[in-house]
Order: structure tokens, then C-alpha cells, then sequence
């Protein structure tokens, strides 16, 4: 059992950068991969970026590609979240997620969430 908890978010304007921290509270024995999801209200989830918790290995959705980076310090069992130049449309409550399955897109594979933080751009 672990807790996530995610923070850094807050009221930017285009193009600013912000970056999100996610902390485990728990034991991070069994996990393979940790990922980063959003969600605005009305839409669906959406997945940001995932990272390989071993080896460090970073996937990035296609909406972000070259403006965030996913990192992790696996000895503070600490994942980030760096965004830069932010466009209102990323806008969203962001989510950090822990799989014992995967390092990918499914959000189905991931079974600890946090309770997000909430990331406004404007425009």
C-alpha cells in the first residue's frame, strides 16, 4: 500500500513553466512504472508521460512532447513533472499514478493514484 501525493500546481500564464513533485508514502518494492495523467472537467483522463522507475526510461504523450520532461530521484522515491512553455490547454487537475505493470499509457495498469493538483494557464 502506498500514498501519492502530488504538488507544485498552481495559476500561470502561457508560456511560464511549473514544476510537479510526486511523493510515495509506502513501501515502492513492486513498482515498475509511474505516470502522469490529467483530466479537465467534461473530458476524458488523459495521459501525460510515464516513466520507467528502474531505469529511468521517459515516455511523453504526444500533446507535450518537447515542452515536459519526466524525471524521478529513485532514492527519494520522488517523481517530477517538469512543464514549460504551458498553453491554456493544459490546463487540468494532474494526477501522479504508480503500476506494478506497467511503464506505459494504460491507466488501467495503474492502481495507486494521488489526489492531484490542480494546474491553471491562462491565456
Amino acid at each position: 500500500q502506498v500514498d501519492l501525493v502530488e504538488s507544485g500546481g498552481g495559476l500561470v500564464q502561457s508560456g511560464d513553466s511549473l514544476r510537479l513533485t510526486c511523493r510515495t508514502l509506502g513501501r515502492t518494492m513492486s513498482r515498475l512504472g509511474m505516470g502522469w495523467f490529467r483530466q479537465t472537467p467534461g473530458k476524458e483522463r488523459e495521459y501525460v508521460g510515464s516513466i520507467n522507475w528502474l531505469t529511468g526510461s521517459a515516455y511523453l504523450g504526444d500533446s507535450v512532447r518537447g515542452r515536459f520532461t519526466i524525471s524521478r530521484e529513485y532514492s527519494e522515491k520522488t517523481l517530477y513533472l517538469q512543464m514549460n512553455a504551458l498553453k491554456p490547454e493544459d490546463t487540468g487537475v494532474y494526477f501522479c499514478a504508480e503500476s506494478r505493470l506497467t511503464d506505459g499509457s494504460n491507466q488501467d495498469e495503474y492502481d495507486a493514484w494521488g489526489p492531484g493538483t490542480q494546474v491553471t494557464v491562462s491565456s
